[in-house]
């Protein structure tokens, strides 16, 4: 049996929407292309989705 790919953020399957594969701390993760500016811009918003991602505050926001 296969795994079912979902987006780490908005839970969308490969089946609706391309997926991205990322890893983090040795674990696979699935992100769509939607949700990518929010892993790149707005860390803080997926770290409860991925535990360990460093907060950088250096933002210029």
């Amino acid at each position: 049996m296969t795994e079912t790919k979902v987006c780490l953020n908005c839970k969308r399957t490969d089946e609706q929407v391309p997926l991205l594969h990322l890893t983090f701390k040795n674990e696979t993760q699935y992100i769509c292309p939607q949700c990518l500016p929010t892993l790149i811009h707005k860390t803080h918003l997926l770290a409860e989705k991925l535990p360990g991602i460093e907060l950088n505050q250096n933002s210029t926001e």
